[in-house]
């Protein structure tokens, strides 16, 4: 995914998607995530188009060192693009 020195919107919902795909892959991250969400399993598409889940998504990931280290290797990317995309899809202007 190219980057450039600041993250943009588009290229931080496509990570929070990458990471979400992620998360349905581990069944018992996904378990936890949906326990801590309040989400049912049925209810997980339509919640991914509310404003903010996505944030939500990746604040879950920096919440769980050991998930988030998991993704980022796989994903190749640097574990604070991960902060990074939170802030940007939060609206925060210090990224």
């Amino acid at each position: 995914m190219p980057i450039d020195k600041r993250l943009n919107v588009d290229a931080a919902e496509e990570l929070a998607i990458s990471a979400l795909g992620y998360l349905a892959g581990n069944p018992d991250a996904l378990g936890r995530f949906l326990s801590l969400s309040g989400i049912g399993p049925a209810d997980l598409r339509a919640a991914a188009r509310e404003p903010g889940f996505l944030a939500g998504v990746l604040e879950f990931f920096l919440a769980d060192e050991a998930l988030l280290l998991s993704f980022v290797e796989e994903a190749r990317i640097r574990p604070t693009m991960i902060a990074a995309a939170r802030h940007a899809l939060a609206g925060d202007s210090e990224f």
